[in-house]
């Protein structure tokens, strides 16, 4: 496989140019930069790599179970700091769409974690109880790591009733180090499909391009300067795509290196971890300044 990189002296000159190009890194984080609780051992020395590099960088989630907030203080006690213009998840992505695409929707069943709900909340919506007299305006299924039958049934009667449904990823697993599966958004909505014959009215997150356009026009990038970095080839990777942005796939997560080579897009670049990734950009940096690229 051409594109997979495992030093830099496996780099073709046409890759090595497009990795010089870049101004920004976006990370996505489970399975690329720490694996469920477990931050992978490079992770902080790529981190401190790009800053003296100058290149800038930003946390881009598909997993909405946690709020913005939480976040902050989860990547703190790894030893990460970050700003909160620095962290994306699809929960907020859900939020900016609702209010620009439906302004009128205030109140909302909220299939998800209470840390979620809470960042919902924080932005003014109404949180609907379980009850088929609290009607919501919209219902918003998630990756609910609480998820109790009699709430999963609700939902899936909302969804009957013809509500606006919304759902924030289409991840079927979530990562993790456990000795579990960690049953996502898309194994949930999949439920209510079953259940009701009705598949939401959009699903968001990666591998929407919105998930990306944040990035691009808060610091003024184009789609070339922006790698996009994850370990999932149809969430990841199809971002990338979408966003015509440079996608580097990590095997450090759910994506082996055989469904690399038998993925459906073609892939800008696959490696072992975000740490040979460090590693190239310095690299071309190098190479810059010697001239020889």
């Amino acid at each position: 496989m051409k594109n997979y990189i495992t030093d830099s002296s496996r780099i073709s000159p046409e890759l090595l140019e497009k990795v010089k190009k870049l101004k920004h890194i976006a990370l996505d984080m489970d399975g690329t930069i720490y694996n469920g609780t477990t931050l992978f051992p490079y992770t902080i020395s790529f981190l401190n790599r790009l800053k003296r590099l100058g290149v800038s960088y930003s946390f881009l989630t598909n997993n909405p179970s946690k709020n913005i907030s939480d976040y902050l203080k989860k990547l703190e006690k790894l030893g990460i700091p970050v700003r909160e213009e620095e962290m994306y998840s699809s929960a907020t992505a859900t939020i900016d769409y609702l209010k620009n695409k439906h302004p009128e929707v205030k109140k909302l069943f909220l299939l998800g974690t209470p840390s979620m709900i809470q960042q919902f909340e924080k932005e003014g919506y109404i949180s609907t109880g379980d009850s088929a007299e609290d009607e919501p305006d919209a219902l918003v299924v998630a990756f609910d790591m609480t998820l109790t039958y009699e709430r999963l049934c609700r939902a899936a009667w909302w969804a009957k009733q013809g509500k606006l449904y919304v759902a924030t990823n289409p991840d079927r697993v979530c990562p993790t180090d456990q000795p579990v599966v960690l049953v996502d958004c898309a194994s949930i909505y999949s439920c209510i499909e079953t259940a009701t014959g009705r598949k939401p009215d959009i699903v968001l997150g990666k591998p929407q391009k919105e998930m990306l356009d944040g990035v691009l026009a808060s610091r003024n990038l184009k789609p070339e300067e922006v790698a996009m970095v994850g370990d999932r080839i149809y969430t990841d990777m199809m971002m990338a795509y979408n966003a015509d942005t440079f996608g580097v796939l990590v095997l450090t997560g759910e994506a082996t290196l055989e469904e690399a080579k038998n993925a459906d897009i073609e892939l800008d670049m696959v490696l072992p971890s975000i740490e040979i990734l460090g590693e190239l950009i310095e690299y071309s940096h190098q190479k810059q300044e010697n001239g020889k690229i």
